[in-house]
């Protein structure tokens, strides 16, 4: 009796198992239904859209590419009504889908994808393509393979309109090449939003024609740290590196056309080296010389909150507004010491002249005045939650990384608030046991961890509640150099969190998700990505403590 239940229960685990790597869809639908039979992928095979929008021809076209790429036969797009065996773009109503909701129905004889708004086809594409065989991820045409998908209904849209991924550049600086690659994993996982973090102590990485010691000057360091932080040693090798304005236009127009929303970042008024470099005359003394930072951490030179410096940025904002077609404009606001604003007398006079208590408030004033211009342009501001010390900006938005606190204060304010808690979403902690891991800033954070973080604080009433409206993993790239090293560190664990922003809390399981992660870590192989396990981890150039042990 005990073998016959034993082996019931292993035949269940193993159906539940085939199940899942059949439907293996990240991040996980709101509702999917199995069905039996699958839609065979002839080579005949046609997509058909409802009625010609360019957004969704696009959507279309991609997905033609794919199937391109991978069998060797390019479907043909028409418009009408569906016919024979096809892919079928059709519309809905907004009320029941929303923005980025579709509904995908596979049937042996046609696949239907419907959707209020193309950016909800986009989704329902990348969701088809999960569940076809991996091999449609190949760059190159795969012979042999049975090109079915599996007959099931979806019906899907995300639980938070924020889905974001972060990038540091100014530590560390990668190539355009990369930066769109970045994109298409991120829209692959239904994220919605790239924050490029374009400015740093250690690097200004953005042209701006009004001031072109920036670039010329800030964004070049005359070395970059070896090693630990606590070795204080240095590679002795300049480095730099900058995006044109050509460069960030060619990436706003790639993340648009895959339904990503970059977000710039320019620091202020803390992380800021990089612009003293060039222009001292904005900070503490127009004669002090001030280098690009070549340490990692929080340094004391900072902006002063005189009329020339919000000239000056307000100047870079224009211009980087002009490029950025975002919403939002980040605008730092952290990590910002106040020892020069305290030995300062025109600070302190300042301070004085406008009834500010302390150099908090001194910078909740600069941050204001920021926030003032950037809502005057039809913009919103995000700040990192440093920006609730001193008083809240009236109109900003805010990031909390220093744990949830920060989000929790600014909804009970009725500010938005997008969670990124250091513990859960910063993917430059540490995944595993540091021992004999490449040398990173330290922390333990799992990809389980990652995909445990429920982004809605319980303290919070449901109407506070609606003021949390997303989530973003961060990625920090002091111990990064490479953009194979900066995939070993941000996948799996940015696909957790992909699943936190747009799955309800309730349909999570993490044991259901490791599994379908098994799965999909073919599709990364075939896309090329370095992520933490995968078969290429060895071809990248590791940079390992002396002694093969890191502390955390």
């Amino acid at each position: 009796m005990k073998k016959l239940i034993f082996g019931c229960l292993l035949l269940l685990a193993q159906l539940a198992h085939a199940q899942t790597a059949t439907y293996a869809i990240l991040p996980k639908p709101a509702k999917l239904v199995e069905q039996k039979g699958t839609f065979k992928l002839a080579s005949n095979v046609t997509l058909v859209l409802d009625k010609d929008n360019a957004d969704l021809r696009r959507v279309a076209t991609q997905l033609a590419d794919r199937i391109a790429a991978a069998t060797g036969t390019r479907p043909q797009i028409k418009t009408g009504k569906a016919s024979g065996q096809s892919i079928y773009f059709t519309s809905a109503k907004s009320e029941k889908l929303g923005a980025e909701g579709y509904g995908l129905k596979v049937t042996p004889k046609q696949i239907t994808i419907t959707s209020a708004q193309p950016k909800g086809a986009f989704y329902a594409v990348q969701s088809l393509l999960q569940l076809m065989p991996a091999e449609i991820f190949s760059p190159t045409t795969v012979t042999g393979v049975d090109w079915s998908v599996p007959c099931c209904t979806v019906e899907d849209q995300p639980r938070y309109a924020y889905r974001g991924l972060h990038l540091d550049v100014g530590r560390h600086f990668f190539p355009v090449s990369f930066i769109k690659k970045y994109i298409d994993l991120i829209a692959l996982h239904k994220q919605n939003t790239f924050h490029w973090h374009l400015t740093e102590d250690q690097g200004w990485r953005i042209e701006i024609k009004k001031y072109p010691l920036l670039t010329q000057i800030g964004s070049k360091r005359k070395e970059t740290m070896a090693g630990r932080y606590k070795d204080n040693k240095y590679d002795g090798k300049p480095y730099g590196g900058f995006y044109t304005q050509d460069e960030v236009r060619e990436v706003v127009k790639y993340a648009q056309d895959h339904f990503v929303t970059v977000i710039p970042e320019i620091e202020m008024p803390g992380h800021s080296m990089a612009i003293l470099a060039g222009y001292p005359q904005f900070g503490s003394n127009p004669d002090k010389i001030v280098p690009v930072a070549t340490k990692w951490g929080v340094f004391e030179d900072v902006l002063f909150p005189r009329e020339e410096t919000f000239t000056f940025l307000q100047d870079v904002l224009t211009e980087v507004m002009e490029l950025f077609p975002s919403q939002y404009i980040h605008i730092g606001g952290d990590e910002c010491p106040k020892v020069q604003w305290k030995e300062s007398r025109f600070c302190q006079d300042l301070m004085k002249k406008n009834g500010l208590k302390d150099e908090h408030e001194l910078q909740s004033y600069f941050i204001q005045r920021i926030d003032k211009f950037i809502t005057g342009k039809g913009r919103k501001m995000i700040g990192w939650d440093e920006i609730l010390e001193g008083g809240l900006s009236p109109n900003a938005t805010v990031m909390s990384w220093r744990g949830t606190e920060g989000g929790i204060a600014a909804a009970r304010q009725k500010h938005d608030a997008i969670m990124t808690p250091g513990n859960f979403c910063y993917l430059d902690h540490y995944q595993t046991d540091p021992k004999g891991q490449p040398i990173a800033i330290g922390g333990l954070t799992p990809v389980e961890e990652s995909y445990s973080y429920e982004p809605t604080p319980d303290s919070l009433s449901a109407e506070e509640a609606k003021h949390i409206i997303g989530v973003q993993g961060n990625v920090w790239t002091e111990y990064m150099r490479t953009p194979e090293y900066v995939e070993y560190m941000v996948w799996p664990r940015a696909i957790a969190l992909a699943e936190v922003g747009w799955t309800a809390k309730d349909r999570k399981n993490v044991d259901d998700f490791m599994k379908r992660l098994d799965v999909h870590k073919k599709r990364l192989d075939l896309l090329n990505v370095n992520y933490f396990g995968a078969p290429i981890n060895g071809n990248f150039q590791y940079q390992m403590p002396q002694d093969a042990t890191a502390s955390k």
